[in-house]
This record gives structure tokens, C-alpha cells and sequence, in this order.
């Protein structure tokens, strides 16, 4: 067997070439990535394992440079292809990864020992014999993939945007549980909408999210909606209110209330500023006229003595 060419490194590598190259081949050929020619890859798996464990002894790989393969197993033996080093190799490069190979040829307390750790740690379940791993912690970040975050909509009225609410959200996720089965959790989720909060605004929980084979969960993201409001809109911090008055009203004078989204009548103005405690924008009412419809010769005659006597 030669372990240089099973890595596909040349003689000179360095002891970082050797890394890298079962780090790219260890991926590629672990046998839970490799559902449809599963024996040719736990195969190809032990060998890429053994080739790392005697090329990166530097003892194991002088022995092998001089005598070949039965020289490093007369000096002392590395791992069999049905011994644990496969486990300890994988686990010390990718930690809790997506997937954890397993012992095929263990004995009963190899296999203790593995699952005595796997269940310390929190991590995935030994299936049996040839069987696989998978453990779904937060620890194998850095080698397992994670999906786009997922987004929703958090719908608030503008009133709720004015003097904030907190929002109790249920979600329904798919979870790979401790056993590698998948199902299905609810969980409630508390949402504190702060006074100010404008349409786009992001609330994000890490991991919320639905999970898939050989991934870590998505993060769950919420965006603030803002619901049209019957006499107001917003333009950034300040609040636009229309109001319809007549021309005689427009021209002589008249008293509009308006109710405050808060409810009050005393004092209007415009949205919370969410990073300015206490401030708040301008309320700006937009006034629409209402013209008569028809007139008679008389009143025009009447209304354009009267504009060009105020004029």
C-alpha cells in the first residue's frame, strides 16, 4: 500500500500538505457522504485514515520511507482498518461534524467507549456495528454547513410601533434528534417590539430554524411589517395624517382633533425615535379641500367679490 499516493501527496510533503490532503480526501470519501457506494468508501475512509496516521508520526513515516508498510507494522503497528483510529483522527480534525464515523470492527468496549462520550458530549447515537453518527451540537460550526437564514413576516400596527408590545410567536421546526431521527418541535417565542421600531426592522434567533441531514440549523429571522393605518402613515420618524375639510371650513376657519395613536387628544406628534429616549418626530397633517361640486352664477359672482375684497 502506498500511503503517499493514497493521499495523493508526493515524498517532499510537508507535514501541512499531509493535513490538508486528508482534511479534502477524509470529506470527500467519509461513508455518510457516500450513500450509493457506501463499502467502497468505508474502504477507500480506512485506508485515507491510515495513510494520515503513518504519515504524520514522524517516526511511523521514517520507518515507512525506509522499510515500507511492513516495517512500520514491525515497529509498531498503526491502526487496523477496523481499529478506532478512524474515529479519533476524524473527531480531532472536524470535532462535532455533521457526522462521526463509527467503529466497523471494535470490540464491546471500544464501542462503550465511544458511546460513553458521545452521550457525555451531548452529541449523536452509535447505530451498531458499520453503523454512523451524527451529531448536531453548536461545536462543529466551522465544518458543517448552515443554510440561508429563513425569513417571516412579524405583522405591527402602527399603534404597536408607537408605544411597543411584545409579541409571543409560535414556530414548528424539523430537528435531527440525539437518536439521528428526524422530527418535528414547537416552541414559543418572545418578541419585545420596542417603541420606534421601523418596517425592516430585524429580530434574528440563531438556530431557530429548520435542519436537514449533515447541516446545522438555520437561522429563524423575523421582519417588522408595518399594517396600513386608517389616518396615518409614516414618513421616517414623523406621521402623516390626512384631512378632509370643506372650503368653507379651509377658508373660515375650523378646529380638528385628532387621536394620537396612543389614544390621547391633548398633544399630537410624530413616532417614538427608537435611539432617542423620550424623542419623538413631527406630526405633519396634509389638509384636502373639498371643492363644491357646482355652483350657480350668483354664488361665483358672490365668492369673487369676496376673494377680491380680502385680497
Amino acid at each position: 500500500m502506498d500511503y503517499y499516493e493514497i493521499l495523493h501527496v508526493d515524498r517532499s510533503a510537508t507535514d501541512d500538505d499531509i493535513r490538508r490532503a486528508y482534511r479534502r480526501l477524509a470529506m470527500r470519501w467519509h461513508p455518510d457522504k457516500n450513500h450509493t457506494g457506501k463499502k467502497d468508501a468505508e474502504a477507500k475512509f480506512k485506508d485515507i485514515t491510515e495513510a494520515y496516521n503513518v504519515l504524520s508520526d514522524a517516526g511511523k513515516r521514517a520507518l515507512y520511507d525506509q522499510y515500507g508498510e511492513e516495517g512500520v507494522r514491525a515497529g509498531g503497528a498503526p491502526p487496523q482498518p477496523g481499529g478506532g483510529g478512524a474515529d479519533d483522527i476524524f473527531a480531532e480534525f472536524f470535532g462535532s461534524t455533521p457526522f462521526t464515523y463509527c467503529n466497523t470492527g471494535a470490540g464491546t468496549t471500544a464501542r462503550a467507549k465511544q458511546q460513553a462520550a458521545w452521550d457525555a458530549g451531548g452529541g449523536g447515537a452509535y447505530f451498531g456495528r458499520g453503523g454512523f453518527a451524527r451529531d448536531h451540537g453548536g461545536g462543529g460550526a466551522a465544518a458543517a454547513p448552515q443554510p440561508p437564514p429563513v425569513e417571516s413576516k412579524l405583522a405591527c400596527t402602527l399603534e404597536e410601533l408607537y408605544v411597543g408590545v411584545t409579541k409571543n410567536m409560535k414556530i414548528s421546526r424539523n430537528v435531527v434528534d440525539a437518536s439521528g431521527r428526524m422530527k418535528t418541535e414547537s416552541e414559543i417565542l418572545s418578541i419585545e417590539v420596542k417603541p420606534g421600531w421601523k418596517k425592516g426592522t430585524k429580530i434574528t434567533f440563531p438556530g431557530k430554524g429548520n435542519q436537514q441531514w449533515s447541516q446545522l440549523p438555520a437561522d429563524l429571522v423575523f421582519v417588522v411589517d408595518e399594517k396600513p393605518h386608517d389616518v396615518y402613515c409614516r414618513d421616517g420618524n414623523d406621521l402623516v395624517a390626512e384631512a378632509r375639510v370643506t372650503l368653507a371650513d379651509a377658508l373660515g376657519g375650523t378646529v380638528l382633533v385628532l387621536a394620537t395613536l396612543d389614544g390621547r387628544e391633548l398633544l399630537v406628534e410624530g413616532m417614538p425615535i427608537a435611539r432617542e429616549p423620550g424623542s419623538h418626530g413631527s406630526l405633519r397633517i396634509r389638509f384636502d379641500v373639498a371643492f363644491p361640486e357646482r355652483l350657480t352664477r350668483r354664488q361665483r359672482a358672490q365668492i369673487k367679490r369676496i376673494l377680491d375684497a380680502a385680497g
